[in-house]
């Protein structure tokens, strides 16, 4: 059964729950370094781009992945998406099928060896930052302003799957806000040489929601971050429902949304991952919001992905 992430992963403040488990975050953290130790790198005859976190969850690797997809088809490439098969993400493979090539393997290395027979030049690696056994050509690690970095534990005592010292790997940030010039300083103690790229949240389907009277439920990393948005572009939200990460939404649980949009007259918005969760015998009673990511500077994005794959 899925839960909801605990509320003190993201209080600044020192937490007696995360106290209490920092011994366990400790134990955690000496098994990824035993992996990361004793796994020998592979390399690989294609340059490989990898979307990842070690914040746990609601980071924004999909939409970012999309986004890079974009960019290289811009600069004549022939990229692909591989993303290892996980039983509980089919939304995100779903979503990613929409808009980009993908390739999803049982595991990242075969994904790799298949982009390279069937005659792509680039592979975007969704997810895999904790893949230890791939060696990358560019090793991405996105963030949000809402969250950052959390408390700064490590899980179970905070939200962070590798400890900050892990950027040392890293090649650049992309950050979900506004420019954040204490945020690149802090990471930055860990690796000088990261690059911060920003970013933000746009749709185009707005319009068609102003002035309506709005339920929002989300079952993905951090459903405030959703609610946010909606609030932020001035729509007019009644009801927040949250639901755990990659949520499957029973027949029970549709039923009372529908039940709730009749109690009050309002329509049913979700993100577009949540919708494809949703089975084809309910989906007309509901509406979803294609995000998509606006960079700050796409050439500076352009000019660094061309220096490092060339």
């Amino acid at each position: 059964m899925k839960i909801l992430k605990p509320k003190f992963w993201d209080k600044r403040e020192l937490n007696l729950f995360s106290l209490i488990l920092l011994p366990f975050a400790f134990f955690y953290q000496l098994l990824v370094y035993i992996k990361f130790s004793f796994v020998k790198k592979k390399n690989f005859s294609i340059p490989i781009i990898c979307v990842g976190n070690i914040y746990i969850g609601g980071t924004g690797k999909t939409p970012i992945s999309i986004k890079i997809f974009e960019i290289l088809k811009e600069l004549k490439m022939n990229p692909v998406i591989v993303k290892k098969d996980h039983k509980n993400q089919k939304d995100e493979v779903l979503l990613l099928k929409k808009y980009c090539q993908i390739l999803v393997p049982k595991k990242r290395t075969e994904g790799i060896y298949e982009a390279i027979e069937k005659n792509f030049d680039i592979i975007i690696l969704d997810d895999g930052y904790q893949d230890f056994e791939v060696k990358k050509n560019i090793n991405i690690v996105c963030f949000n302003s809402k969250q950052k970095m959390g408390n700064g534990f490590t899980i179970p005592a905070g939200p962070l799957r590798q400890n900050l010292k892990s950027l040392d790997n890293c090649d650049m940030i992309f950050f979900n806000g506004k420019k954040d010039l204490d945020f690149e300083t802090g990471l930055k103690k860990y690796n000088p040489r990261l690059e911060f790229v920003y970013y933000e949240y746009i749709s185009k389907n707005l319009n068609d929601l102003k002035n309506k009277k709005l339920i929002a439920f989300a079952g993905i990393g951090n459903p405030e971050n959703f609610f946010e948005f909606l609030k932020k572009n001035n729509l007019n939200v009644v009801k927040e429902i949250k639901y755990p990460d990659h949520y499957k939404y029973s027949k029970k649980n549709l039923d009372y949304l529908i039940d709730l949009k009749k109690k009050y007259d309002a329509r049913l918005i979700t993100t577009e991952k949540d919708y494809l969760r949703i089975d084809s015998e309910h989906r007309q009673n509901f509406d979803y919001i294609p995000i998509k990511v606006s960079l700050e500077n796409s050439n500076f994005l352009k000019n660094i992905l061309r220096k490092k794959i060339s």
